[in-house]
């Protein structure tokens, strides 16, 4: 006869065989406990503080799709903070404290941003983790513009510094707006005294360099090149320490102003993660360095490859926000 009972051991003893086939299973997919310390099972979460399609977007997900693709982590969840510049962003790194799963991508606009929005969450309070890409910006002019070199440009607006409309593609504290500001107090002109006009991007900043609205533009030529090959816009001179293979026009010191100015994006992870997530976060991204994935990205969106990690990086981000506060503060922004 066949009892509750007996039916009660039939079916603890049906869950026990099924439990230990599952766990078979499991174990000879290589699915255990210690693989959950396999850096490429380890989920992580990258957090980008503008739009899709931006600068930060592009950077972000490029060395994202370099680590997915070469296996070196597990997936990502990519997202995308908007707000305040990247101000927003900075706040929720900061909100996440000892997070061990999370990056960010940012660069110097979120410097600037941070200061005119009035915020704590400065980034010398993140983790350093590494720079990536910089990018000079460039003095864009029309084809028949009177400034038919740098010096001829530089005599005009120190002369008269509001007589010159310039033009960028940043609202204040944003690399387009820092350039000319910082390059007039190299030249000896008042920042108070620069007639700056905020574009929405590259392609309304080409229509009012087109259309005569500025005389001058100041940004990353990325966005410019069409303009440029068929001469209806002409570069003075570009920021860097170097010329640019993509464009034929000389440095600003080749044209005997002794400045550089430098754009540029990294990566942060939250503040008080350990020293080992940090090491771990940099050995990952080194290796994501050092993918064909990433050197392609390079080469397709003229991106510098401006590699430092760790300490230095920590450095080059104190000097950074020192300078970008210096000039923001004579302005009267932060």
């Amino acid at each position: 006869m066949i009892t509750w009972a007996t039916k009660g051991r039939r079916r603890t003893i049906g869950i026990g065989l099924v439990a230990a086939l599952v766990l078979a299973m499991l174990a000879g997919c290589g699915v255990t406990r210690a693989d959950d310390d396999d850096p490429a099972n380890k989920r992580l979460r990258m957090m980008i503080p503008n739009s899709p399609g931006g600068g930060y977007d592009l950077t972000g997900r490029a060395g994202v799709r370099a680590m997915e693709e070469n296996e070196l982590t597990g997936r990502f969840e990519v997202t995308n903070v908007i707000g305040a510049g990247g101000t927003v962003a900075m706040q929720r790194l900061m909100n996440e404290r000892g997070a061990d799963d999370l990056m960010m991508t940012m660069g110097l606009g979120v410097v600037g941003s941070v200061f005119t929005n009035g915020s704590d969450a400065t980034v010398d309070k993140a983790t350093p983790i590494a720079q990536l890409v910089s990018e000079p910006e460039g003095i864009l002019v029309p084809k028949d513009s009177p400034f038919k070199n740098v010096q001829d440009f530089v005599d005009a607006w120190k002369k008269d510094p509001g007589s010159v409309t310039i033009g960028g593609g940043s609202s204040p504290g944003g690399p387009d707006h820092l350039f000319p500001m910082q390059l007039a107090q190299e030249l000896g002109i008042d920042a108070k005294d620069v007639n700056y006009i905020t574009y929405d991007g590259g392609g309304p900043l080409t229509t009012a360099l087109l259309g005569s609205k500025i005389e001058v533009g100041m940004s990353g030529l990325g966005e410019f090149e069409g303009q440029i090959e068929d001469g209806s816009l002409r570069v003075l001179a570009v920021s860097g320490e170097e010329r640019l293979d993509t464009v034929d026009a000389p440095t600003l010191k080749e044209e005997g102003v002794d400045f550089s100015f430098i754009n540029w994006r990294g990566v942060l992870a939250p503040p008080g993660i350990s020293d080992a997530t940090r090491d771990e976060y940099i050995e990952l991204l080194t290796a994501m360095h050092d993918t064909p994935e990433w050197r392609e990205a390079l080469e397709r969106n003229g991106w510098i490859d401006d590699f430092t990690t760790g300490d230095e990086f920590g450095t080059f981000l104190e000097e950074q926000n020192e300078r970008v506060a210096s000039t923001l503060e004579e302005l009267g922004l932060a």
